[in-house]
């Protein structure tokens, strides 16, 4: 290997690994060792028809391996995940779906279709059908925690682990910024849910920059809130949007049982937060650790969308969660 030495080579491999492009084992393997199976580290992007609606996917790795569904939050898609499904796809099955009116997954039309979490998540369960997700972890960030335990609650036995990336399910979580959307769904007037819009670009991209450190910002890469408003600008998307929000009280009313499942169940559990977060505050992450003592907590000095800005390190701590969790 001419001017390359044998150590350098580890080092290419490692930076690879730490840059999220190669598996911890792929980037680990000596020049010796086997040449790792890059065909199930590629990502395929893929289509399902659920009821009359085209939901879109992403998945990588062997379809027999022990899986892990990729649950979305707002406003974004399973794009947020494309650095972490081939991250883990050596050793694990990743699928991650778009919600109706997310990434892209189709829109229907709101007299056709109620965007709530209670559809949304009949919509993931049977995706998970369609798919042959029998038994899988979920993957919850921001909507999708409501989304992913709803379907435990509806699923017990199809849910053999959670993490939770700023995943809420506490009202620990929602501090005095979110007072205007709990008198919203006490008390909803259309007067109330026009204060809360309307879904703009620079609003998605609040979503993304809120929080985050100065120092930080030149990791977010710009595609995401451009990609993000291409998708939620659609013809009656904003409304949907506000739709869910309208709607998103119904999770909080749920949270009792969320709590009964966890200490029910005892699913094992990594709870991985970006602490800056805005929108769902530590509180919330450090409330799960009372329901799920057994839980791992793992706070990052990220915001939101800890994956924009703390990605190899996120996905070295699920790494080792998923590997020492021996998923069946």
């Amino acid at each position: 290997m001419t001017g390359i030495t044998r150590r350098s080579t580890f080092g290419i491999a490692a930076i690879a690994a730490g840059a999220g492009l190669l598996p911890a084992a792929a980037a680990q393997a000596s020049p010796k060792s086997e040449v790792p199976d890059f065909e199930r580290l590629t990502v395929r992007h893929r289509s399902v028809r659920i009821r009359g609606l085209d939901i879109f996917y992403r998945e990588a790795g062997p379809r027999d391996a022990p899986a892990l569904l990729l649950l979305h939050g707002f406003p974004t898609s399973s794009h947020m995940f494309r650095h972490l499904i081939p991250s883990l796809a050596d050793r694990y099955r990743l699928v991650a779906p778009d919600y109706p009116g997310f990434g892209r997954s189709s829109l229907p039309d709101r007299d056709k279709f109620t965007f709530s979490f209670a559809a949304l998540t009949d919509i993931v369960a049977e995706f998970t059908d369609a798919v042959g997700l029998d038994r899988h972890a979920i993957y919850i960030q921001d909507f999708g925690a409501p989304i992913g335990l709803r379907l435990a609650l509806k699923r017990p036995n199809q849910v053999t682990a959670i993490i939770s990336q700023n995943g809420n399910a506490y009202d620990d979580g929602l501090g005095p910024d979110w007072d205007e959307m709990r008198d919203l769904w006490s008390n909803p007037t259309p007067e109330k849910r026009a204060a809360i819009g309307p879904i703009s670009e620079a609003r998605i991209k609040r979503n993304y920059t809120g929080g985050v450190p100065e120092e930080q910002l030149e990791r977010l890469s710009p595609d995401n809130w451009t990609i993000d408003w291409t998708s939620l600008s659609r013809p009656g998307n904003g409304e949907a949007m506000l739709d869910l929000l309208t709607d998103y009280g119904t999770n909080v009313a749920l949270y009792p049982a969320f709590h009964s499942f966890f200490r029910e169940r005892r699913p094992p559990a990594l709870i991985i937060w970006g602490k800056r977060d805005p929108v769902f505050a530590v509180a919330g992450a450090k409330a799960y650790m009372r329901d799920l003592p057994h839980a791992e907590l793992r706070l990052m000095d990220g915001s939101h969308f800890l994956l924009e800005t703390h990605g190899p390190e996120a996905s070295w701590h699920i790494r080792r969660f998923l590997d020492r969790t021996k998923l069946a």
